[in-house]
């Protein structure tokens, strides 16, 4: 026997056992007439059950376990919330037990009724130790039950990330546009400079830049400043500009900067370096003040991106990665997969998060729709299920995927898995 509890549940959720002539342990003819919902809260295994026991039949819960004496083990037997248990089914019959009035509980033994084929499946399953349990059987499953199931963990994924939206907007008493702001930074620092981002997000609220959305020189100012960059003493004109800028900015905003030192630059490529991305964040809140109103308002991917696009980043970072350092020819525009990050993490997200939120599903499915659009990402999680047979035709089945692993594959629950199951059952 090695498995967990966790089998037998499936086992007699799906009623993967021999049927043939039932009986308690005490010799007793079992019949099943419902084998009820499967609990996955506290109390017993099973609710609302159905068995005929001889000639009487029982309505009630069903406990399972892999020994009976684990019933005592766990104090059931003193527990209140067991006594409305009509039988208990076990992998091993070790020992009698009682409810709490004396009446003995009537058993199940399943030792000798589930195939070996069955439990040599879920082990191969369970005890894999490639990078996901079902990489060697996944590219058997119908690519419909896949897509099926990663619907459900992109809405699972989607939905936890929403929690960490609705905080956030609490925090913010109810301010979307800010909320919206501090998640779009947090994206522009893509996981590396995320945490930095968000801090300088806070160190500056949105409203601040409206002020001033017609100078794009004060916006830099306020956007490098708040982001600790400068600090320095500078040769050149134009970040000793920014300097002077922030200088009068801060006093009048009382703006507190992040400290420089916890941006990070080393082991990335510097098309990525953090004053480049601050410098696309500033020539984006130049371009599109109030993002969160236009994705609300527009429905074309092909219009979203456009946001992006053509930004009137400052001509000083065509030569130049940091303040102090000239280096050649630089692309100041944000590249296609970055663009589409944002559109996945940042846009996707709000309309899913407005969407809950106000109870209106059309956003919800705008979402879904904005998804599908989106190109399948790239990365060592999508790329491994790529290489054993599954098809990621958008970011949708990419966020499934990335949901799937998270949730499921790295915990082993193939049992509660769509596509764990139909690998058992095949």
């Amino acid at each position: 026997m090695n498995f967990p509890e966790d089998f037998l549940h499936y086992v007699w959720q799906f009623k993967s056992f021999n049927f043939n002539d039932l009986r308690t342990s005490d010799g007793a003819e079992l019949g099943i007439v419902h084998s009820g919902l499967w609990n996955k809260n506290s109390g017993p295994d099973f609710n609302n059950g159905k068995v005929k026991i001889g000639e009487t039949i029982w309505a009630g819960n069903i406990e399972i376990h892999l020994k009976s004496s684990d019933w005592i083990k766990h104090n059931h037997q003193n527990d209140k919330a067991y006594e409305n248990v009509i039988l208990h089914v076990v992998y091993e019959n070790d020992v009698d037990v009682h409810r709490i009035d004396g009446t003995l509980l009537p058993v199940l033994e399943l030792k000798n009724r589930i195939s070996n084929d069955l439990v040599e499946k879920y082990e191969t399953l369970f005890l894999t130790l490639n990078d996901f349990p079902c990489s060697a059987q996944i590219a058997s499953v119908d690519p419909f039950i896949i897509k099926s199931f990663l619907s459900r963990t992109l809405i699972e994924r989607f939905e936890e990330k929403t929690l960490a939206v609705l905080e956030t907007l609490e925090e913010l008493n109810g301010n979307w546009d800010e909320t919206f702001y501090r998640f779009l930074a947090r994206n522009f620092g893509f996981k590396v400079n995320a945490l930095p981002f968000e801090l300088f997000a806070k160190a500056i609220p949105q409203n601040i830049y409206a002020k001033h959305k017609n100078n794009l020189l004060q916006i830099e100012a306020l956007v490098f400043g708040a982001s600790g960059f400068l600090k320095d003493d500078f040769k050149e004109d134009y970040p000793n500009q920014l300097k002077k800028e922030f200088q009068f900015l801060q006093q009048k905003y009382d703006i507190k900067p992040v400290e420089v030192s916890v941006w990070k630059f080393m082991r990335m490529r510097p098309q990525n370096f953090p004053t480049l991305r601050l410098a696309q964040f500033a020539a984006l809140i130049v371009n599109s003040n109030h993002l969160l109103s236009k994705i609300i308002e527009i429905k074309d991917v092909k219009v979203l991106r456009n946001l992006f696009e053509n930004l009137p980043v400052n001509p000083f970072w065509k030569t130049h990665y940091h303040f102090k350092k000239v280096v050649a020819d630089v692309s100041l525009q944000i590249g296609k997969t970055s663009i589409d990050n944002v559109l996945l993490n940042t846009f996707a997200l709000f309309l899913f998060a407005y969407g809950k939120y106000n109870g209106t599903q059309d956003f919800i499915n705008r979402a879904i729709q904005l998804l599908e659009s989106l190109p399948a990402e790239e990365n060592a999680i999508t790329n491994k299920f790529v290489q054993a047979g599954v098809v990621l035709e958008n970011a949708f089945t990419s966020q499934g995927i990335l949901q799937l692993k998270k949730q499921y594959c790295n915990h082993k629950k193939c049992l509660s898995c769509g596509i764990g199951i139909k690998i058992i059952k095949q």
